[in-house]
């Protein structure tokens, strides 16, 4: 019990099939979505997200929301042969993507992955992709992918809630007998899911295919920023200092202002915990992100 979660991201790169139909239409332009779906062995607990990306940082992402929905860490987790986990094997030990590999042992998830070209290997995520073709997808309609991805968790909760058909029972009854590990605190998390930006001469920073202002104080145009994605909030850090909080916004193409320039932090004081001012800013970080993840 509690032993393994199944997950996959799916797109049309390293081989992968199309989950879902990866495109859609907004405004008159077409935009690629990816859908992430992972499964709890014992308890079959599913978990489905969908993102604008297929890299090692979403995926780590998409790691990051699912153990938080299942409210712990199972041991291991068993992943498609894709480059954001595997890069190859050699001599049939695994050569792991080094951020991906990082991120498993700092939560102390042991990383495996499914045998190439045996999909029976990975038959409960398998249906749980053909469950959400058959049961979420048909008919659906959302103005963007904030709407997609609240419609797709209210669709995880009444799916856990309904009586398996293999088990006979339903998943949100087996879960408590999961065992789970207890989720890592605030900063492990924060630290994999930080991605570097360079911000352009104007002081714009692209995240997701949109450019978000960045304040003129403390001046940072064309420089490395390191940018922090969580919980529908962007928090943007330069030389170990919080500088900006923005929400993120779902649809692409979007331009947002550039906000207030943040407070000063006084001589002696932590730089830990304190927010940026200015409309766009959010609660107080908890840490200051480290810079593991690649930029994209």
């Amino acid at each position: 019990m509690g032993k393994l979660i199944r997950a996959v991201l799916r797109g049309r790169n390293g081989g992968n099939t199309v989950l879902l139909p990866d495109r859609y239409e907004q405004e008159g332009q077409w935009h690629k979505l990816y859908g992430f779906t992972a499964v709890l062995c014992y308890s079959r607990m599913r978990f489905v997200t969908f993102v604008k990306r297929c890299d090692v940082s979403t995926l780590i992402r998409c790691l990051m929301e699912a153990f938080e929905y299942f409210g712990g860490l199972p041991k291991a987790a068993l992943t498609d042969q894709m480059k954001s986990v595997l890069l190859r094997m050699e001599d049939k030990h695994p050569k792991w993507n080094a951020v991906f590999s990082d991120f498993m042992a700092s939560i102390g998830v042991a990383p495996r992955v499914c045998k190439a070209y045996t999909p029976q290997t990975k038959g409960k995520i398998e249906r749980t992709v053909g469950v959400v073709k058959q049961s979420l997808w048909p008919g659906i309609t959302f103005s963007d992918l904030d709407d997609l991805n609240h419609q797709a968790r209210a669709w995880c909760e009444r799916i856990n809630g309904r009586v398996h058909r293999t088990t006979h029972q339903r998943p949100i009854d087996r879960w408590a007998d999961e065992s789970l590990a207890a989720l890592p605190l605030a900063f492990a998390w924060e630290r994999f899911a930080t991605e570097e930006r360079k911000v352009s001469w104007d002081g714009y920073v692209s995240y997701d295919g949109v450019l978000y202002g960045l304040p003129s104080t403390p001046p940072v145009a064309g420089t490395v920023v390191q940018v922090c994605e969580r919980h529908g909030m962007l928090s943007v850090w330069s030389h170990g200092g919080l500088i900006a909080q923005l929400a993120k916004r779902p649809r692409s193409q979007e331009c947002v202002r550039r906000v207030a320039a943040s407070r000063p932090v006084s001589d002696g004081r932590s730089r830990f915990g304190y927010a940026a001012s200015g409309d766009s800013a959010g609660p107080s970080a908890p840490g200051t992100p480290g810079q593991s993840a690649s930029s994209s």
